[in-house]
């Protein structure tokens, strides 16, 4: 028998540790799936791309575990690399969005298994001016919250510690003068927050964007809250936000495959929780269905802008 091979690179400090005790069923659940597995523990930060970088080529399949951030690494690596192998997740993180998006269960043993008897799902992955990410870049308030919040304080406290850390903020609000440009419009105005998305959940919050999101049409969800001039337009806003909607008069909404962002001054951004650096210029574009990511097979039809072809029926008599 031939056994196929996989690279699983996990992050050993991610989250709250829910897949140390749990290592030895998930590589047991590989390798009864046919596959010689090497495991490769990450040891400093943007490891998982140095590793993807320097991987040989013949991997029928990577997996990886760890937050949000480190799968941004890998599918970085993968994306500058050019790696053809489908991609399989465990989520092992805080906050965990881009799974929660794909129907990937958060239950290690079951990613697990989902990432070794799943079906490959071809999604959008971005690129931030040249850099690749995988679901949201952003800018604004508490955008820096997931990337300043101490490590030990995530595994404490979990997606509580980001709420604490951003409501420091509340009182201190920047606001950034942008010129934004997308198919042939442009806005210019002063804006507070703005992301640009490839999700259903952003920072644990689901439904933000709204229902109709899919993975896999070329395009990206953007929104941009405008800066409130005074306490009323502050209310208006914030009502809007904890209702999950869009309030027309305080947002902009919109889709798109190519947006360009233009300021007077550097711009902090993040890209999927992690620091994207300062810029005053971004083109932000959507790659269509360029990663190929391992889901459950019954989860196609919600996540997929393509429908589902009905399988041919067969009405010859016999």
């Amino acid at each position: 028998m031939v056994m196929k091979k996989m690279l699983f690179i996990y992050n050993p400090n991610a989250g709250t540790g829910v897949l140390k005790p749990k290592l030895a069923d998930v590589i047991d659940i590989f390798v009864k799936a046919g596959y010689e597995v090497t495991v490769y523990p990450t040891q400093k930060y943007h490891d998982g791309t140095d590793k993807m970088l320097d991987c040989p080529d013949g991997y029928d399949l990577i997996v990886c575990s760890g937050g949000d951030g480190t799968l941004d690494e890998v599918v970085s690596g993968i994306r500058l690399r050019g790696y053809k192998a489908p991609l399989g997740y465990i989520p092992a993180g805080t906050t965990n969005d881009f799974a929660a998006s794909l129907g990937i269960p958060k239950e290690v043993t079951a990613a697990a298994d989902a990432a070794v008897n799943g079906v490959p799902f071809a999604c959008d992955v971005g690129t931030f001016n040249d850099d690749p990410f995988i679901y949201i870049a952003a800018f604004g308030l508490f955008t820096d919250v997931s990337y300043e919040t101490k490590q030990s304080m995530k595994n404490i406290l979990g997606h509580l510690a980001y709420v604490l850390e951003g409501a420091k903020r509340i009182f201190n609000i920047p606001s950034y003068k942008l010129r934004v440009t997308h198919d042939g419009e442009e806005i210019e105005d002063e804006f507070i927050y703005g992301m640009v998305t490839n999700s259903r959940s952003v920072g644990g919050f689901s439904g933000i964007i709204g229902p109709d999101v899919v993975f896999d049409d070329g395009e990206f969800e953007v929104t941009l809250i405008r800066t409130p001039k005074n306490p009323l337009e502050l209310n208006d806003l914030l009502g809007a936000i904890m209702l999950k909607q869009i309030n027309p008069d305080r947002m902009y909404s919109f889709r798109s495959g190519c947006v360009r962002f233009e300021s007077l001054e550097p711009i902090p951004w993040t890209l999927d929780g992690e620091y994207g650096g300062s810029h005053e210029e971004v083109t932000i574009k959507n790659n269509r269905q360029v990663l190929q990511i391992m889901v459950r097979p019954e989860i196609i039809a919600s996540i997929s802008g393509t429908p589902v072809q009905p399988e041919e029926k067969n009405d010859e008599k016999i």
